[in-house]
């Protein structure tokens, strides 16, 4: 097949040759800034992480109003997905991982504003964010970013999710482009761990094969003028499986819940303990929700708490078709 003469290969831009290190020593943030401003300058393009742990903050520039950037983030190849329900593990760093242990100041990767929306479109592909245990900061913030896709990425804390800190601090793992700007997030394969809200999810938000483990709450569904949909989420060992704390319109194919079971929790992981699945406490969101629920250490489980939600319908995988009168 002839290739498009008219097409072009996106400007990849490694921040390697900008002064980064990568070698979990070197404060990289620099380095980060450096190769982001030549990517802006440029037009936009890919922003390119060798495998590597990188220390420092990624903050990506405002783009005039006037001006549509599209901009990458991409490591080396896809991370290690891990999460779990019992045991102990170490987490690998054998992949490109962004690591921020600092105890105040943004997230690890945010999007800067001129006191307005950004039209920086944002990709992260094929990276790990890390922060400290029980974080401060966030790992994601694409709050002021008009676009994003989150695709193969996992953001954690450093450790084996069944092994989290309770988190004290509100930090929250990801946070998709705001309310009332055009908003578009496309979440594909997302994995946020041991954050005091996994993924708030703002209007616009189309996500598949998501995973939310061992957060306070797992997605916080905002206000938003605009619906979100999502086709798999896997919520585990969640205080609070879903929450919604602004009105909200949404659906999720399929839930896939995983409650702790006996002898899964100890002094330093109750917190893990789920106290409720849908957490709507205001009667806030409206939504259809299929559900599927696993005790762990006992197997399938009826049992599917909620706390208000008087307008989102749930249904059991397996039982009868939602109605408007049934719940």
């Amino acid at each position: 097949m002839m290739k498009d003469p008219v097409a072009k290969q996106p400007r990849t831009f490694n921040v390697v040759e900008y002064g980064a290190a990568g070698d979990g020593k070197t404060d990289d943030t620099q380095a980060f800034s450096a190769c982001l401003e030549a990517v802006i300058e440029a037009g936009g393009g890919r922003m390119y992480l060798p495998a590597g742990v990188y220390l420092g903050r990624i903050v990506i520039p405002a783009a005039g109003r006037d001006n549509w950037v599209p901009l990458e983030i991409a490591g080396e190849s896809q991370p290690v997905m891990l999460f779990g329900t019992v045991g102990r593990t170490e987490m690998p760093n054998n992949n490109a991982i962004v690591k921020c242990p600092a105890t105040s100041g943004p997230a690890v990767i945010s999007a800067a504003t001129l006191g307005g929306f950004t039209r920086v479109q944002v990709a992260v592909r094929d990276l790990e964010v890390r922060t400290s245990p029980d974080p401060a900061i966030g790992g994601i913030d694409l709050e002021w970013a008009v676009q994003c896709r989150i695709e193969n990425v996992a953001i954690n804390t450093g450790v084996y999710n069944v092994q989290a800190s309770e988190p004290t601090h509100l930090a929250k793992g990801l946070i998709t482009p705001a309310i009332n700007n055009g908003a578009l997030t496309i979440l594909r394969n997302v994995i946020v761990t041991g954050f005091h809200t996994g993924i708030v999810v703002n209007e616009h938000t189309d996500g598949n094969n998501i995973v939310v483990a061992s957060n306070v709450h797992g997605l916080d569904f905002v206000d938003a003028y605009h619906a979100s949909r999502f086709g798999r989420v896997g919520a585990y060992r969640c205080t609070n499986m879903l929450t919604v704390s602004g009105k909200h319109g949404f659906m999720i194919d399929q839930l896939n819940i995983e409650h702790a079971g006996p002898g899964q929790t100890d002094d330093n992981n109750v917190w893990q303990k789920t106290v409720f699945d849908i957490n709507d406490p205001e009667n806030l969101g409206v939504a259809d929700i299929n559900y599927w629920v696993v005790e762990g250490a006992v197997g399938i489980s009826e049992v599917f708490t909620r706390n208000g939600g008087a307008s989102i319908r749930a249904r059991r995988i397996g039982s009868a078709p939602m109605t408007r009168k049934g719940m």
